[in-house]
């Protein structure tokens, strides 16, 4: 599956939004870049679905602006006005050419999702590759109101119970995409958040 991250050039703050071309084009989180509409057009002229892991701000900014340029089916675990189809815990999306399994991931955001593949997963900010704290591993802030370092724990392992070791390309909301042993990876975060330390001095 051909994936592109259509706000890697953006020069404001953003997650990573990913555009899924094959089969049915899909976007995964609308982010908060205003220049993601034209990205978009320069690798299509249609956008089937938007499929959002969680509904912060640096995720969700723009969608207004994507609807209003290709009027995509949204889904989202989280009520949104523009939601036309509610997925839950266990439900199948399909994201480009491939189903994905919704897995629901709370801890850093209430409405959290991640997408699971045989190939591929769409962490959102549950896990990541690499960010400001750790690399190869890491983990969403749980400092905020409404987190929770144990309920991102228990995410991070049901994420864990629903892959398999042939997930080899990992998809987060920050930091750098992943080519490789995913599992390895997300266990690498899971033992981080595991040790409950603050992820950054500041916290």
């Amino acid at each position: 599956m051909d994936v592109i991250n259509v706000t890697a050039d953006a020069d404001t703050f953003t997650c990573n939004a990913y555009l899924a071309l094959d089969g049915r084009p899909t976007l995964v989180d609308a982010g908060a870049w205003p220049g993601i509409v034209d990205r978009i057009r320069e690798e299509t002229d249609e956008l089937d679905a938007v499929v959002l892991t969680h509904q912060h701000g640096d995720h969700v900014a723009e969608l207004d602006a994507v609807i209003d340029a290709f009027d995509p089916d949204v889904y989202a675990y989280g009520d949104h006005p523009h939601r036309t189809t509610a997925v839950d815990d266990g439900d199948e999306v399909t994201v480009g050419d491939e189903t994905f399994e919704v897995v629901y991931s709370p801890g850093h955001a209430d409405d959290h999702v991640a997408l699971v593949s045989g190939s591929t997963i769409f962490c959102g900010d549950v896990v990541v590759h690499d960010d400001g704290a750790f690399d190869y591993g890491s983990f969403g802030r749980t400092d905020g109101p409404g987190q929770s370092r144990e309920e991102l724990i228990e995410s991070i392992e049901r994420i864990l119970s629903r892959m398999s070791d042939s997930v080899e390309h990992m998809y987060a909301g920050h930091g750098g995409e992943f080519h490789g042993e995913v599992t390895d990876v997300i266990e690498t975060a899971l033992s981080r958040a595991k040790q409950r330390e603050p992820k950054y001095p500041d916290e």
